[in-house]
Order: C-alpha cells, then sequence, then structure tokens
C-alpha cells in the first residue's frame, strides 16, 4: 500500500476494520459452538476462517495481524437448581416459580425437584428443560419404553394413567374457563382408555442417512477437543467427519448407517432409531426390523433430506381392529428389480399383511397426497369398523387412529345430538364421513361439507357401502357452500357437528355458525384451547350446556372434547 494517498489509506484500513469486525462475530460463534461441543462441518468451517483472516497484511509498509480473537458468547439462556416443580400447566409441561416468576418445564412431574437449562427467558415466565433430577416425586413410575426421553411421542409415561387423565381434565377445565369466559356447566369427568398401549392402528416411519445420537453416545463417539487456542491442522483433520458411501459416516471407529424411526421433536433431519414401539401391536416392530435388516443386507440407501438423495424414505403401517394389515413403503426413485425384491422378502416374512403398496415420491416432501400409491399385493385397501359401520380405508384416507376409543367419543356426540329422526344434520369437517354416518340411523338426512375432495369421495364411498342414501357429502368451503341457495335446496340444519382441525374454526365460519342459528352445535375438538376461544364467540347467541373431555392418546397431553351448545331463548 506504500505510496497510496493518506485518503486512500484511511478508507482501505475502514475496510479492513469492518471486515475484522464481522470475522470476530464469526469466531464468537466458532467459540459457541466448541463451547457445546459441536463438532463436524463447523468445526471446520470456523477453523477455515481463522486460517483464512488471521493473517498479516502490509498497511503503509507495516505489517498488520488481523486481530480475531475467540470471546465468550453472552446468552440469557442459564441453569436454575434445585428447583421445585409445584403443578402442571398445560401440552404436557409442568409449572414452577421462583422469587415471583413462571417457569414452564418439559421433562418434570409436579413434586419433582430439579436442575432446568432455561432457554427461553422473559420478563414474567421462561421455559426450560430438566438436566438433572435431585428429587422424584411420589407421583412417578418407571416408563415402559426404552426411548422415552429422545422419543417425543409418549411423553407422559413417567406418569401413572390415573394421574394423566387428572392433569388432562384439569387442562380442560382451565382452558374453558380462561379463555372461553362463558358461564360453563359442571364438566362431565374424562372418559379413559382401556388399553394405554397398542392403542393406535396407524404409524409412520422414516429412513434417514443421519442418526440422531443420544448425548451418551456422542461422548462416545466424539473425540476430544484441541487444547484451548491449538488448531493444528492435523487436530481438525481428527475432529472433521469423514464422508462415506451411502450417506454413512464415521466417527473415529464407531460406523452409523442411517436409522428407521421417528423424527427428533424439533429437528428436521435427523431420525431416532427405533426397535420397540409401543403404540401399535408388535406387527409393527415386526415389519419395520425386517425392512432394516433386509435394507442393511442389501446396502439400501436411505434418504437424505438434505441433498434430496436415497432410495428408501417412508413406511406407513396401518392395522384395523378387523386384523387387516396395510403396509405402503414410500422410495425415493424407481427401481424396479429391488423394489420386488424387497417386497417379496417382507410378505414372506409378514404374511399376515393383507394389502402391500409402494409410492414412488420424487418431491422434497414427505407428503404422499399428490401422488399414487401402487398396490403390489392385495386389494389396496383395508376395512375397519366403528360399532356396526364399514369404513374403506386407502393409502391416502384419514381415519382416527384410536379406533376403539373412537366409538367412544362418537357415542358421547351421538348423545350430544338427541337426535329423534327428524333432524337434519350437517356434519362440518366431515373428512371421510365418519361422524355423519355413525350418527346417520338418528338422523333425517346428514349432509357433509369438507375442503377436500379426496376425502369426499371416501364419505360417498362409506356411505354407499353401509347402504345410508339419505347423507349427502360436499366439496369445499363451507362458508361458500352454506348459502341461502343451498339451505333452500337441502334444508336448514337442525344440529351442526364440527370436527375441525388443532387450529380451530376460522372467524369467518364462527360468524356464519351465528348467521345460521342452528339449535343446537355439538363442538368435537382436539385442541380445547381454540375450542374455549370459538365456544366465546358464539356466547353471543349460544349457551354451554355439556362438556365431555375423552381421552384418546394416552402417555400423551393431546386431549379430545366434546362441548353441546344450545341456541338461547
Amino acid at each position: 500500500m506504500n505510496g497510496l494517498s493518506a485518503a486512500i489509506q484511511f478508507a482501505v484500513k475502514e475496510q479492513l476494520d469492518s471486515i475484522n469486525k464481522k470475522l470476530n462475530c464469526v469466531c464468537n460463534y466458532g467459540k459457541y459452538l466448541l463451547e457445546r461441543r459441536i463438532h463436524g462441518r463447523y468445526y471446520k468451517m470456523i477453523l477455515l476462517f481463522y486460517n483464512m483472516f488471521s493473517q498479516t497484511v502490509d498497511i503503509n509498509g507495516k505489517e498488520t495481524k488481523m486481530g480475531v480473537t475467540f470471546a465468550t458468547v453472552k446468552r440469557k439462556k442459564f441453569l436454575l437448581e434445585k428447583l421445585l416443580v409445584t403443578g402442571y400447566a398445560a401440552e404436557g409441561k409442568s409449572v414452577a416459580r421462583q422469587d415471583g416468576k413462571v417457569y414452564f418445564i418439559e421433562g418434570a412431574v409436579p413434586g419433582d425437584v430439579v436442575d432446568v437449562f432455561i432457554s427461553t427467558n422473559k420478563k414474567d415466565w421462561g421455559e426450560g428443560k430438566v438436566t438433572h433430577i435431585h428429587e422424584y416425586s411420589a407421583e412417578r413410575t418407571t416408563p415402559f419404553c426404552q426411548h422415552f426421553g429422545v422419543c417425543g411421542g409418549c411423553k407422559w409415561q413417567m406418569l401413572p394413567y390415573e394421574k394423566q387423565l387428572e392433569y388432562k381434565q384439569q387442562e380442560v377445565a382451565q382452558n374453558l374457563k380462561r379463555i372461553g369466559k362463558t358461564p360453563l356447566p359442571e364438566i362431565l369427568p374424562i372418559i379413559g382408555v382401556v388399553d394405554t398401549i397398542h392403542y393406535r392402528n396407524k404409524l409412520e416411519f422414516t429412513f434417514s442417512n443421519k442418526r440422531y445420537l443420544t448425548s451418551e453416545e456422542i461422548k462416545t463417539l466424539a473425540p476430544p477437543l484441541p487444547k484451548e487456542g491449538s488448531l493444528e491442522q492435523s487436530e481438525s483433520e481428527n475432529l472433521s467427519t469423514i464422508e462415506m458411501s451411502d450417506g454413512q459416516k464415521k466417527f473415529g471407529d464407531s460406523w452409523s448407517d442411517g436409522a428407521l424411526g421417528f423424527h427428533v421433536p424439533r429437528i428436521f433431519d435427523k431420525i431416532i432409531e427405533i426397535d420397540t414401539c409401543y403404540l401399535m401391536d408388535d406387527v409393527n416392530n415386526t415389519i419395520r426390523n425386517t425392512i432394516r435388516n433386509f435394507a442393511k443386507e442389501n446396502n439400501y440407501s436411505y434418504y437424505d433430506i438434505k441433498q434430496h438423495s436415497g432410495w428408501l424414505r417412508n413406511i406407513i403401517i396401518r392395522y384395523c381392529t378387523t386384523g387387516q394389515l396395510m403396509v405402503n413403503i414410500c422410495l425415493g426413485y424407481e427401481d424396479e428389480t429391488e423394489t420386488k425384491k424387497l417386497l417379496n422378502h417382507l410378505l414372506q416374512k409378514v404374511p399376515s399383511i393383507t394389502t402391500l403398496l409402494f409410492t414412488i415420491n420424487t418431491k422434497w416432501n414427505d407428503t404422499i397426497y399428490d401422488l399414487l400409491p401402487q398396490t403390489y399385493y392385495g386389494k389396496g385397501f383395508v376395512t375397519e369398523m366403528l360399532e356396526e359401520f364399514k369404513f374403506k380405508i386407502g393409502p391416502k384416507s384419514f381415519f382416527q387412529t384410536n379406533t376403539k376409543q373412537a366409538e367412544k367419543l362418537y357415542t358421547v356426540t351421538k348423545e350430544f345430538a338427541q337426535l329423534t329422526g327428524k333432524e337434519i344434520v350437517y356434519d362440518l369437517y366431515c373428512g371421510t364421513g365418519s361422524i355423519g354416518i355413525f350418527l346417520s340411523k338418528g338422523a333425517k338426512k346428514i349432509i357433509g361439507v369438507e375442503a377436500i375432495p379426496e376425502a369426499i369421495e371416501d364419505a360417498r364411498e362409506n356411505a354407499a357401502i353401509n347402504n345410508i342414501t339419505h347423507a349427502e357429502f360436499f366439496a369445499g368451503d363451507v362458508i361458500k357452500i352454506c348459502n341461502d341457495d343451498f339451505f333452500a335446496q337441502h334444508g336448514k340444519p337442525d344440529v351442526i357437528i364440527t370436527d375441525p382441525p388443532r387450529a380451530g374454526m376460522h372467524e369467518k365460519l364462527v360468524i356464519k355458525l351465528l348467521e345460521i342459528a342452528a339449535p343446537s352445535i355439538v363442538y368435537v375438538s382436539c385442541n380445547t384451547a381454540t375450542q374455549a376461544r370459538d365456544i366465546g364467540l358464539l356466547a353471543e347467541k349460544y349457551s354451554v350446556e355439556k362438556i365431555q373431555p375423552v381421552d384418546m392418546f394416552p402417555h400423551t397431553h393431546h386431549i379430545e372434547c366434546v362441548a353441546l351448545l344450545k341456541l338461547k331463548n
């Protein structure tokens, strides 16, 4: 830079200072990663930046070293020690208080004394996760699943089932009173399940070339950190992740060849390797482990969600109370020879399969609703029963995932509807028509409305299978469909059944229901918070007559709730 004017030299120096500040930010992040023992490509990235920019530059004839330093990252996250958990909050979290501040905690039970890592820290409240338990609550019981604490599916296994029901009842009452802010009757006792394991009729497992490692596994697999301040090339090679064929990776001398199981909560690209799952009959374990073993023997590649490569993607299992078993294997691309080999092997090892399908999915996402599953063996569908009613379920059909408890839920809905055979019933968010068909014997007419055309096709077919001629199903937005011309043709509703998704009803639909002013509304919900919100809006014209919680999913915080609303005056 000799010979340049002072102004130019000053400008260049300013630019270098700006770069210097940015590099310090990068290296601070590197220090943060190192402190948290995050290795692999992150470490290599920081090393690259360090080597590139910790160099000397010539400024006005003098060698100046760019001052890149590692600094401690200041975080609002912190550890609370020996915190007494005093109660249950909602959505599976417990609650504790300290110095007038409320903390919502994952992984704790009321009565526990715990250390909590606070990850969200606001003025009046915080959220965190248990890192250590000093004293166990008397309410605790021993979890039955080896994957408890890692898999996010059954977070309440440490609670006796009676306590789970108690806390679910409590959450229903709190949400309806606090959010709904409308007069309520006494809430009926929650209806529990008989079988708290093997209750699901549908499960989906995912293949991934990236297996989620527990903290214990990381300690055994990861090499030691370099000495502080030492960033030699040999150490960086020791820390780096070595990419292997078919997405395999090697940490030291331990191999990982991907995983088949469930997604890690809040981590989209890693899968927990599931050995035994208690959500469905043991047949699910037989199917999954048979496919996994065969895949390893034949060196089949697992899907890489980031690179969009790999062959095996998903397994979807549907096991009905009728004994019919449907398996759909989703593949990343066509390979006729290997597909036949895999499917024939599965049929040989699991002869109880009544329908076997495969779906070629070349998209970036895992949804199959815009794809065409191909039947390899069987009819391509299964039949489920709710009381005496039959339901045809295809690979893309929606159906309640707990069949036995769905019967209880629909029985409550039927009782609340108080049908005499003279009523016109509108079934909103009708899906495949299961509630309307279940209620059909007591109704004069069933009108089902659903936004998804494929679901309406299933509903019409299910009505035909059960010889129900007084039920009609329509695809479209209920706000647009339910106009004066529609009522003139089909009649105004005497009873409205609404079973919306977790987000609840759209505000425009609530306004529409107030406009329709049917004598009765039976609101079936899988989220009492949004149900309470909607009931509060409907309180302009409706009063709540009955509330019945129903537990559909043991060992989880999810609750179904049925509310009967009557038109005032």
